[in-house]
């Protein structure tokens, strides 16, 4: 009896992040891990956020288009941080720039696909621009800040809980951190 030999080890692989990755990698993973974080972020009690008490629900228990749109926006801004954070002094701003360009594309024509009509695109797109500004002063100032500003915008309310200031705010640590840790050890070519 002969026994198959092969390349595979009964001991469990490590994984390895990319040395390299162009803009247009960048930007396809990156739209994957938005997309990724917005299901875990409208899935009920995630990361302690109980949504149907922070976001006005549907019958169906899904958050409503303007509140979900919100987080969409929160967690690609998050992407954005992280990303940036971990290339900054390390590569051309061109080179984050196209990759984020990219990340935002595919997401917006994820959102065409799946029903957003491509008219409101650019609405949108303004939107998405005026929450990174305010976004990014926020996290300069205090992460309960940019808790703060991010739950009123999800809600449209000013009377978020400090519990769910808090979660949203670990909510953005969680995203851009580990993401700016993975980046740090990754070469962004052209």
């Amino acid at each position: 009896m002969t026994l198959l030999k092969t390349n595979l080890s009964d001991a469990p692989r490590e994984f390895r992040a990319p040395q390299t990755m162009t803009p247009e990698e960048l930007g396809d993973n990156l739209a994957r891990l938005v997309w990724e974080s917005f299901s875990d972020f409208i899935a009920e009690d995630d990361a302690g956020i109980s949504l149907t008490d922070l976001l006005a629900a549907t019958e169906d228990g899904l958050p409503e288009q303007h509140a979900a749109e919100e987080a969409l926006i929160f967690l690609m801004w998050a992407h954005t941080r992280g990303t940036q954070l971990a290339f900054i002094g390390r590569s051309t701003d061109d080179l984050v720039r196209l990759g984020l360009d990219l990340m935002h594309g595919a997401v917006f024509e994820d959102m065409v696909a799946h029903g957003t009509p491509r008219a409101q695109l650019p609405i949108f797109e303004q939107r998405v621009s005026a929450r990174y500004s305010e976004y990014s002063a926020a996290a300069e100032i205090s992460d309960a800040r940019l808790g703060r500003v991010v739950a009123r915008h999800l809600t449209g309310r000013d009377d978020a809980t400090d519990a769910a200031v808090r979660a949203v705010a670990e909510r953005a640590i969680a995203v851009a951190n580990p993401l700016r840790d993975f980046l740090e050890d990754v070469e962004l070519i052209g």
